[in-house]
C-alpha cells in the first residue's frame, strides 16, 4: 500500500460540493485508490425539487462509479447542508457527529458562475468558507484542511507566487457593509471594488484563500489553485466529464458546426489541467499536510502552462482536425473554426457566420411550424465567448516551487499512482479535444490524439524480424480503435499498421529513445492504456 493510501486507511474524510464536477472525481478516487478509507462525509442540499437523498441516489448511478459502486453504498455519508445559511444549515446531531470523527476537510463547493451578482458570489465562496473554518476549529481528530482555489484568484498580475495576497478591502467589513445595502447600490460599487480583475469569481475566491489564512487558527491547512479544469487525463477512464463549461463547451459548439470564430490571442496560453490531476494532487497534499504539518499554508498553482504550454493559436487546428475524422452526429455544419485577436475582424465574422445563419435557420423553423432555436443558442454562445475572453488574451506564469517539493516527498509507488502536473509534459494538449469528444459521444469508435511534429519515434512491434523506425512528417496523429484494439500511426507521408490487431500487447514503445517535442501525445501512455482495456 503506498503511503498516501496507508494515511486515509481508517479515516473520515468530509467533502464539501461532492456532487459538482470536480467533487465527483475526488470521491471516485478516494473510493478507489483508498480503499481502506473509514467513511465520506458529503454535504449535500435539496435542489431542482429533488431531495438530499435523491440528489445521492442519482450521484451514485454515475458511469463515473461504475467499479466502486459498491463502496459508494456503504461508505457515503450524506449530511444535509445548505451554504447560503448560518452555520451551514447542519442540524446539531449531524454537528455533534462531524465534530468527534472527521479527520480530512476537502472544501470543494463554490458557484464558479463568471457573473454571479456580488453579494450571492460573496455568501457562497467567502462567508460559507468562514462558516466551514468555524466548524473545522472545533473537530477533535482533525489533521488537515484542504481548500479548492482557482489559479485565477491573481489573474490581476502577470507572476504568480505561490503566497496568499492580501486584498485591498478586509473580507469582514465588505460582508457587513453589503448586508444594509439594495441590488443597484452593490451593482454601482462591483467594478471598483473588483478592480482590474475580470469577474466576481476571481475577486470573491481571492478573499476566501485570505480568510482561510486568516481565520485557520491553528489548522494544518494547504490551498490548490488549478487553472482550467477540464476532462479526465486518466482516470478513472481517459475524457470523463459531466459539463460543458467553459472551453470544453465551446470546442463542443466548434465541432457541432455552431461556432465559427472566437476572440483570443494566438499565442497566450490555454492552460488546460485535466480533473483528475488535480485530484491526485488534493489527495497528495492532504496527506503531506497531515503527516508532516507545515507551519505556515502551503498553497500549490496546479498549472500546467509553464511544463506543457498550449496555445490557443493551436486551438483552431486540433479542434478542426479532431472533428472533421470524428463528426459528432447531428451537426449543424461542417466544422470549421477561426480564432483572431481583432475585435472588428471578430464581429464581422459574428455576424456572417453566426447571426446570419441563425436568422435564416430560425426563419425556415418558422415557416415549417417549428419554434426557432438558434438565435437563442447563438446569443448564449456569445455570452460564453464574452465571458472567457480574458482568460483567452492573456498568459501568466505560476511558480511551481512547493509543487516541486511535494512531488519530491512522494514514494516511487506515489508517484505513479498521483499523476501530477510535472508528469504532464508528456501530455498533448490535442488529448483534452479527444476527451472531450469520447465523452460527449460516450465512446467513439475511433478516439483521436492529436500531436505537433514529431522529429523521430522509433518504434519496437515485439516479435518482428526488422522492427521499423518511424519518421513521420507533417502533423501526425494516433488513431486507436477501443473496439479492435488496433493502433495506427498517420502523418503526411506514412501509415503503419500493427499487423495482429487483437494483440496489442505486443506492442512497446522505446520511450527513453523517443526525441519529441513538448507537446507530442506521448505513446507510451496510449500504447499502455489500450493494453488494459
Amino acid at each position: 500500500m503506498s503511503s498516501i493510501a496507508a494515511y486515509y486507511a481508517g479515516k473520515n474524510v468530509l467533502i464539501t460540493g461532492a456532487t459538482g464536477f470536480m467533487g465527483k472525481v475526488l470521491v471516485e478516487k478516494l473510493l478507489r485508490s483508498c480503499p481502506k478509507v473509514k467513511a465520506i462525509y458529503i454535504l449535500v442540499r435539496p435542489k431542482a425539487g429533488q431531495s438530499m437523498q435523491e440528489r445521492v441516489t442519482n450521484m451514485m448511478k454515475c458511469k463515473l462509479f461504475d467499479r466502486v459502486r459498491e463502496d459508494f453504498q456503504k461508505k457515503i455519508i450524506p449530511i444535509g447542508s445548505e451554504l447560503m445559511l448560518p452555520n451551514l444549515a447542519i442540524s446539531s446531531e449531524d454537528t455533534e457527529r462531524l465534530l468527534s470523527c472527521i479527520n480530512v476537510i476537502f472544501h470543494c463547493a463554490a458557484t464558479i458562475r463568471f457573473d454571479e451578482p456580488l453579494k450571492h458570489a460573496l455568501q457562497l465562496n467567502v462567508v460559507a468558507t468562514q462558516q466551514l473554518l468555524v466548524l473545522a476549529r472545533q473537530m477533535q481528530k482533525l489533521d488537515a484542511f484542504i481548500h479548492i482555489s482557482t489559479a485565477y484568484a491573481n489573474c490581476n498580475r502577470n507572476h504568480v507566487e505561490e503566497i496568499i495576497y492580501p486584498p485591498t478591502v478586509e473580507p469582514k467589513k465588505l460582508i457587513d457593509s453589503l448586508e444594509w445595502m439594495d441590488e443597484s447600490m452593490i451593482q454601482d460599487i462591483t467594478p471598483k471594488l473588483i478592480g482590474d480583475r475580470p469577474n466576481t469569481y476571481t475577486y470573491t475566491k481571492a478573499l476566501a484563500e485570505y480568510v482561510v489564512q486568516q481565520e485557520g487558527g491553528d489548522l494544518n491547512i494547504a490551498i490548490i489553485r488549478p487553472s482550467i479544469v477540464g476532462a479526465s487525463w486518466q482516470e478513472p477512464f481517459p475524457g470523463w466529464i459531466d459539463n460543458f463549461n467553459g472551453p470544453s463547451g465551446l470546442f463542443i459548439a466548434a465541432g457541432k458546426g455552431i461556432l465559427r470564430t472566437m476572440r483570443a490571442t494566438n499565442n497566450a496560453v490555454a492552460d488546460l489541467i485535466p480533473v483528475d490531476v488535480v485530484v491526485n494532487l488534493t489527495l497528495a497534499a492532504g496527506w503531506h499536510t497531515a503527516v508532516h504539518r507545515p507551519k505556515v499554508t502551503r498553497i500549490y498553482n496546479c498549472t500546467t502552462g509553464g511544463i506543457n504550454p498550449f496555445h490557443w493559436g493551436e486551438i483552431e487546428y486540433h479542434v478542426i482536425s479532431t472533428f472533421k475524422r470524428n463528426p459528432l452526429d447531428q451537426a449543424f455544419r461542417r466544422p470549421n473554426a477561426n480564432i483572431t485577436s481583432n475585435y472588428l475582424i471578430n464581429q464581422y465574422w459574428i455576424a456572417v457566420s453566426h447571426k446570419a445563419p441563425a436568422l435564416l435557420y430560425d426563419l425556415y423553423l418558422r415557416l415549417t411550424g417549428q419554434k426557432p432555436r438558434m438565435m437563442k443558442i447563438f446569443n448564449r454562445l456569445h455570452k460564453s465567448m464574452m465571458l472567457l475572453e480574458y482568460f483567452s488574451s492573456k498568459s501568466w506564469n505560476w511558480s511551481s516551487e512547493n509543487m516541486n517539493m511535494l512531488m519530491s516527498q512522494l514514494s516511487i509507488e506515489d508517484k505513479r499512482a498521483t499523476k501530477h502536473p510535472l508528469c504532464l509534459q508528456h501530455h498533448s494538449p490535442g488529448l483534452h479535444l479527444a476527451c472531450v469528444y469520447r465523452s460527449l459521444t460516450n465512446g467513439p469508435q475511433h478516439l483521436v490524439f492529436c500531436g505537433q511534429p514529431m522529429l523521430q519515434v522509433p518504434v519496437l512491434f515485439q516479435g518482428v524480424q526488422h522492427p521499423p523506425t518511424l519518421k513521420p512528417r507533417g502533423k501526425p496523429h494516433i488513431e486507436a480503435s477501443p473496439c479492435s484494439k488496433r493502433l495506427t500511426i498517420h502523418s503526411q507521408y506514412l501509415t503503419f499498421l500493427n499487423k495482429n490487431n487483437h494483440q496489442t500487447s505486443r506492442v512497446s514503445v522505446k520511450e527513453n529513445n523517443m526525441t519529441l517535442h513538448s507537446n507530442v501525445i506521448n505513446l507510451h501512455t496510449a500504447i499502455n492504456y489500450y493494453k488494459e482495456r
